[in-house]
C-alpha cells in the first residue's frame, strides 16, 4: 500500500490539471494559524481544508472533540475544489503527517483511490528549495460519486460491545503518547487513562521527520499482532490514530477500523470505565 509522494514528484506535476493539491496546515493550540499560514505562503495551486471548518462536524455531547464531517458536507467541499475520481489529489501539512492524514483518510472513505500524502509536508518542501506563492487558486466545480467505506469506520457501539464482552479477537490501539495512555497525565480530556484493553502505539512512530516509515519497519513495529484479526485505533479526537491506521495497512493488515469519536468521545459517557496504568 503507497500513501505517499515525494517533493521531486509533485514538483514534476505542479501543471498537471489531474492533480489537485491540499493545504491542511493547522494548530490545534492556535486554529486560525494554519489559514494565516496559507494565506502566507503554499505550494501552487493548493486549496485550504480547515481540521475545524471542513474536516470536523460541530462539538456535541458526544462523538468526540473532533467528530466526522456529515458525508454530504464533505462531498460538497471537495466537489468545490474539482476533485472527482478522474483526478489524483496531494495532501499536506506542516510535516507532522496527522492533519494530512486526517483528509487521507476521509476521502478514503468516501470513495477515492488516488489520494497520497506529501513526504514531509510543507516544511520539507521549503526546505527543499521549492516554490511557494500566495495566491489563491480558483477550480471549476466537479461531480463527486461517494461510494462510503464502511469497514474503514467502527462506531461507538462496535467498541463499547467489545469492552463489554471482553473480546480479545479484536485489539484496540490508543494511539496517544504514553504517559496519557497511562494515566499519568490528561491535558484536555475529563478523565485521564485508556479504554479498558487497549494496548498502546504511540502515532509518532509510525513516522520519521515527517516520512511514514517503510513496510518493514511498520511490520515490526506491529509484530507481536496478528495480521488476519481485526483491529481498532483510536486516540484523543480521531485524528492522530490516522497515521497509525495507514502504517498498519502498510503492514499488511487487513482488518483495520478507525474509531472516529477516539477516547474524547468514550469518556463523553460517565459510565465508561477506564483504566489508569498497565494492563494486566
Amino acid at each position: 500500500m503507497n500513501v505517499t509522494v515525494s517533493k521531486e514528484w509533485l514538483s514534476q506535476q505542479l501543471q498537471n490539471e489531474q492533480v489537485k493539491i491540499v493545504d491542511c496546515r493547522f494548530d490545534l493550540g492556535n486554529q486560525r494559524k494554519g489559514t494565516e499560514l496559507y494565506h502566507q505562503s503554499h505550494i501552487p495551486g493548493a486549496f485550504y481544508f480547515d481540521l475545524e471548518k471542513q474536516l470536523s462536524a460541530p462539538v456535541r455531547e458526544h462523538g468526540g472533540r473532533h467528530p466526522l464531517p456529515e458525508v454530504d458536507q464533505f462531498k460538497r467541499e471537495v466537489e468545490k475544489i474539482g476533485i472527482d475520481h478522474t483526478k489524483t489529489v496531494v495532501v499536506y501539512d506542516s510535516g507532522e503527517c496527522q492533519y494530512a492524514s486526517r483528509f487521507w483518510w476521509l476521502l478514503t472513505y468516501i470513495g477515492h483511490e488516488e489520494v497520497y500524502i506529501l513526504n514531509e509536508g510543507f516544511t520539507g518542501w521549503i526546505e527543499a528549495g521549492y516554490m511557494s506563492i500566495n495566491e489563491i487558486p480558483v477550480s471549476e466545480p466537479s461531480t463527486f460519486k461517494t461510494n462510503i467505506k464502511q469497514d474503514m469506520l467502527a462506531s461507538y457501539n462496535e467498541v463499547k460491545d467489545i469492552v463489554t464482552e471482553k473480546n480479545k479477537s479484536v485489539t484496540l490501539i490508543d494511539s496517544r503518547a504514553r504517559e496519557r495512555y497511562l494515566g499519568e497525565v490528561e491535558p484536555i480530556d475529563r478523565r485521564a487513562g485508556h479504554i479498558p484493553g487497549a494496548i498502546n502505539k504511540c502515532w509518532v512512530d509510525a513516522l520519521d521527520q515527517g516520512t511514514f516509515k517503510n513496510k518493514e519497519e511498520q511490520k515490526k513495529r506491529f509484530s507481536e499482532l496478528d495480521s488476519q484479526q481485526p483491529i481498532i485505533v483510536y486516540c484523543g479526537s480521531g485524528v492522530t490514530a490516522v497515521p497509525n491506521y495507514i502504517a498498519l495497512k502498510m503492514a499488511g493488515f487487513h482488518n483495520v477500523k478507525l474509531y472516529a469519536g477516539s477516547y474524547s468521545d468514550w469518556v463523553s459517557y460517565e459510565e465508561n470505565p477506564v483504566v489508569a496504568g498497565e494492563e494486566v
